[in-house]
């Protein structure tokens, strides 16, 4: 893609998010969620490919599924109450409505079949993209609206989101697949916490977006997409093939790795608020998750491809890639357990 075109589409994607970040009204945040829509549709399409395009369309009529959905909801809003501020949603089906366009946009179940199939169609990079900053203009929104909204749909948004995100997960072989479920599973855990603590929900937002790129770009660096690859990487390079069986018990939410953060202070906070049975369930939606991960961990580690050799073969050709970005994400992926108490004070 022409340099002058990408830096061009990043850009409005940067704007797309940003308007909406500092919108109080509908219609601003409209505008900016659609800018970020149509800026992404030809990142995803770059390659021609059919899968890409078929991907890109499945995406591209999602997101303007969900923004008329948003539009309808703020205009019956409007209409009702007499003004498009953000902070006045008293109509309990505009904000019903409103909530559910946005679960649509970022793929929280039961809205979230489009997720894994678009997603497997594109390239690592636009789906890094696509996991990470996609997520947050709507994330935004969510946060504004979450007091105006029912907190039993959040509460069953957030169940179903985990348990769906674990179980759908359990019979892939399509690392982009895997990783999908693995964000609608980690969405859930932002929104069911979303009613009784915002901040940690920004905590795990934060968190999951490291982890997410510290795996995307080592799938990247290593240019592999299916489980019986994962084989060979620890032939081509044994340090690369460790950190990344360690983001992946992260993103699986295991101590002392940074994951285990956020899904113990919303277990605590779940039980702070009366609410036993439902961090049990979430608890045991996280073994789901984790199982999976486990079992990339097992390809990754315990098993070589019988076509390489065990040793390290020294005439490799080395990779062009920057690692910059990939070894601050894998290093904050794995040490800011011990940093929790610090995290928990600016936090709150």
């Amino acid at each position: 893609m022409n340099p002058y075109v990408l830096m061009i589409l990043l850009s409005s994607l940067g704007l797309g998010t940003t308007l909406t970040f500092a919108s109080s009204h509908w219609l601003l945040a409209w505008m900016g969620l659609e800018i970020n829509t149509l800026a992404i549709v030809p990142l995803m399409a770059q390659h021609h490919h059919p899968r890409a395009v078929e991907a890109t369309t499945k995406y591209f009529l999602t997101q303007a599924t969900a923004a008329a959905m948003i539009l309808f909801a703020s205009t019956t809003n409007a209409w009702i109450t007499g003004e498009w501020d953000m902070n006045n949603m008293s109509n309990p089906l505009a904000s019903t409505m409103v909530m559910t366009a946005l679960a649509l946009k970022i793929g929280l179940a039961p809205m979230h079949f489009w997720m894994p199939e678009v997603l497997q169609g594109l390239d690592l990079l636009t789906g890094l993209i696509l996991s990470t900053w996609q997520k947050l203009a709507p994330l935004a929104l969510i946060m504004q609206t979450s007091q105006a909204i029912d907190p039993h749909l959040l509460t069953a948004l957030g169940l179903m989101s985990t348990l769906i995100g674990g179980w759908g997960g359990l019979n892939q072989t399509q690392l982009r697949k895997i990783l999908a479920y693995s964000s609608i599973a980690h969405m859930g855990w932002m929104i069911i916490v979303l009613q009784y603590a915002p901040q940690l929900t920004l905590l795990a937002l934060g968190t999951y977006i490291f982890m997410t790129s510290a795996a995307f770009l080592t799938l990247k660096l290593s240019s592999i997409t299916k489980i019986n690859t994962l084989a060979i990487t620890w032939s081509n390079s044994p340090i690369l093939t460790t950190t990344t069986a360690l983001v992946l018990l992260s993103l699986g939410g295991l101590p002392p790795l940074t994951g285990f953060m956020p899904k113990w202070l919303i277990l605590q906070e779940l039980a702070k608020q009366g609410l036993p049975l439902t961090a049990t369930v979430m608890a045991l939606a996280a073994l789901l998750s984790l199982y999976f991960y486990l079992r990339l961990c097992y390809a990754m580690t315990l098993t070589i491809s019988p076509s390489t050799t065990n040793s390290i073969t020294p005439w490799r050709t080395q990779t062009t890639q920057t690692s910059l970005p990939l070894t601050i994400s894998t290093t904050i992926a794995l040490g800011l357990l011990p940093v929790t108490p610090a995290i928990l004070m600016l936090a709150t």
